[in-house]
């Protein structure tokens, strides 16, 4: 019933910034509760940061938090990653989901939905 498609990643430097964005095709995109994974080669997906239904409660992963911050906006249908102070550990594609219900996980097994990815690439 939903379908996400990511957009906004590239290449940058160290310490900069970039803004990644999940468009979801749907009416019951306000009916999901979403998240941001990455995977950088030979580590396992892991999860990034998580939004409620209606965004009133986030949460993220320690490795970005104060970094990154996550939001939605239901009226266009599409969630955001505003990823500042970039290291090249962030070097990953990144991936967004979404989970039937109003509470985010931070477990890749429990979303529903998948984007495709889109690669950050972080140089030092």
């Amino acid at each position: 019933q939903v379908q996400l498609v990511e957009s906004g990643g590239g290449l940058v430097q160290a310490g900069g910034s970039l803004r990644l964005s999940c468009a979801a095709s749907g009416r019951t995109f306000s009916s999901y509760a979403m998240g941001w994974f990455r995977q950088a080669p030979g580590k396992e997906r892991e999860f990034v940061a998580g939004i409620s239904w209606n965004g009133g409660t986030t949460y993220s992963a320690d490795s970005v938090k104060g970094r990154f911050t996550i939001s939605r906006d239901n009226a266009k249908n599409t969630v955001y990653l505003q990823m500042n102070s970039l290291k090249p550990e962030d070097t990953a594609v990144y991936y967004c989901a979404g989970v039937r219900g109003s509470l985010a996980r931070s477990e890749a097994w429990a979303y529903d939905y998948w984007g495709q990815g889109t690669q950050v690439t972080v140089s030092s």
